[in-house]
């Protein structure tokens, strides 16, 4: 393939547009489903719980999400408005019963007050997060103390094997998010590597490592 079109495809899972973004919003919500579930696992999801996602794509896993206790509610950020119509439409009977609440925010600055979630996580964004540390604080803030955050990435040792990780991609291994992490306030916890079989773009089956870093924000003593 050549450069401008591995580019075009980079650009599209960093911000789905036009009707290629709709269906880039549906092949990432099927390719990472098992990431996504095993994200929303590891929170340890308790009743009437806020919980917050970062970058939900078409969101067509919010359904497994609101199994895991009662009366939860959660809230969804996305940079792509195609993303978060989707989203919208994809979940219209949670978001009629306000249960589900999405909005679109600048990637940088999360738009709710300090101590407002229980639990947060992210699936495969920390390769386009524009300033690393910044948003690690920002998601530190609007967490409860005692809350947790959850990190799901593929493994860069996987992740430079395909072409279009070249363009607008920062490519991150446990290693190096776990230096990202030392920066912050965070507390890890518990971390996890699996392997998981995907279908790459010809069909074939491929192995693809990936992390999940639970987080805790916990209480300063002073």
């Amino acid at each position: 393939m050549k450069d401008e079109e591995l580019q075009a495809i980079a650009s599209q899972l960093k911000h789905p547009s036009g009707e290629k973004g709709i269906e880039m919003g549906n092949m990432m919500n099927e390719t990472n489903i098992t990431m996504t579930k095993h994200s929303i696992q590891n929170l340890n999801i308790l009743k009437e719980n806020k919980i917050l996602e970062l970058g939900h794509g078409n969101a067509g896993h919010v359904e497994f999400l609101f199994e895991q206790a009662k009366d939860l509610k959660y809230y969804g950020l996305e940079m792509s408005d195609l993303m978060f119509q989707e989203a919208r439409k994809i979940n219209r009977n949670f978001v009629s019963q306000k249960q589900a609440f999405f909005s679109l925010y600048d990637g940088n600055k999360i738009p709710f007050e300090d101590e407002t979630f229980d639990k947060v996580f992210t699936v495969n964004t920390i390769y386009f997060w524009q300033k690393p540390e910044d948003l690690l604080s920002e998601i530190y803030r609007v967490l409860k103390p005692n809350g947790n955050f959850c990190l799901t990435f593929a493994e860069e040792d996987f992740m430079k094997k395909l072409p279009f990780t070249q363009f607008e991609f920062e490519l991150y291994s446990t290693q190096k998010a776990q230096d990202l992490i030392a920066k912050s306030d965070f507390k890890i916890v518990y971390k996890e590597t699996q392997t998981e079989k995907i279908k790459n773009k010809t069909g074939e089956l491929v192995d693809r490592a990936f992390t999940t870093i639970v987080l805790e924000k916990s209480f300063k003593s002073f």
